[in-house]
C-alpha cells in the first residue's frame, strides 16, 4: 500500500502544528529547551507555529493526506551564510540574526530557544546546495505503520534523480537508526546540548542510478 503524500499550505498550518506539537512534546530536544513542563505545555505550540512559518517560507511542507505524518524541509542553496538556523532557521538573509529573532516572538526569556539555533547553525554544512529535514512528526497512534519513512523517501527519490544532498539533526539514537537506513552517515562530531541530550548531524550523497 502506498501512501498519499500531498504540499501543505496555509490551511493546513492548524492541524500540522498540533501534530508537531503532539510528536515533539516529550522529545529530548523539546524538553531541554523547555525544561519546567508546565511551561513547555505553553509555548512549545508557538515553537512548532515559528517552525511552520520558517518552513513556508524557505522550503516546503509534506504532509499525508489523512494528516496523521508531517514533514518540514528547507531548501538550503551552496554558500547560505546561516544555511539550515537548526532550530532558528535562516530566514531573512545575512543581516536578520534568525535565533534571536525566534527567541523573542517565542519565548524572550528562553535563552535556549536562541542557543540551540545557534549550535545547530554552527554544525549546519554550507559548501552544497541540500534538502534539509528539519523536522518530521507522525501522529502517536499512528507510529510503527512507515509513515515517516514513506514522507522522508518521497523527497529523497527527488534528491537522487536531481543530484542533491540530504541534511538533517537527529535527536535521538532511534532516529538515527532509521536515517542510517535510508542513506545518511553522522558528518562532524556531535552536537552535545549544555547539561542536555546529544544530537548527530548526518548528511546523504545522492545515489546514482537508484
Amino acid at each position: 500500500m502506498g501512501v498519499a503524500i500531498r504540499r501543505a499550505g496555509e490551511e493546513d498550518r492548524a492541524d500540522a502544528v498540533r501534530l508537531l506539537d503532539e510528536a515533539f512534546m516529550w522529545d529530548p530536544v523539546s524538553a531541554w529547551v523547555f525544561p519546567a513542563e508546565e511551561h513547555r505545555r505553553r509555548r512549545h505550540g508557538a515553537l512548532m507555529d515559528a517552525f511552520f512559518d520558517l518552513a513556508l517560507g524557505e522550503g516546503y511542507i509534506d504532509i499525508t493526506e489523512d494528516g496523521s505524518a508531517v514533514a518540514l524541509w528547507w531548501s538550503v542553496p551552496a554558500g547560505a551564510p546561516e544555511a539550515g538556523g537548526g532550530s532558528a532557521g535562516s530566514g531573512g538573509g545575512a543581516e536578520a540574526d534568525g535565533p534571536a529573532l525566534l527567541r523573542q516572538a517565542v519565548d524572550p526569556e528562553n535563552e535556549r530557544v536562541e542557543l540551540i539555533g545557534r549550535l545547530t547553525e554552527a554544525a549546519h554544512p554550507t559548501d552544497r546546495a541540500h534538502q534539509y529535514l528539519h523536522m518530521i512528526a507522525v501522529r502517536p497512534d499512528r507510529q510503527g505503520e512507515g509513515l515517516g519513512t514513506a514522507l522522508i523517501a518521497a523527497v529523497l527519490e527527488r534528491c537522487d534523480a536531481e543530484g542533491l544532498h540530504a541534511y538533517l539533526e537527529a535527536s535521538s539514537a532511534r532516529s538515527r537508526a532509521l536515517y542510517e537506513r535510508l542513506g545518511f552517515g553522522v558528518t562532524g562530531a556531535p552536537l552535545d546540548l549544555p547539561d542536555g541530550p546529544r544530537m548527530w548531524p548526518m548528511w546523504r550523497e545522492p545515489r546514482e542510478g537508484a
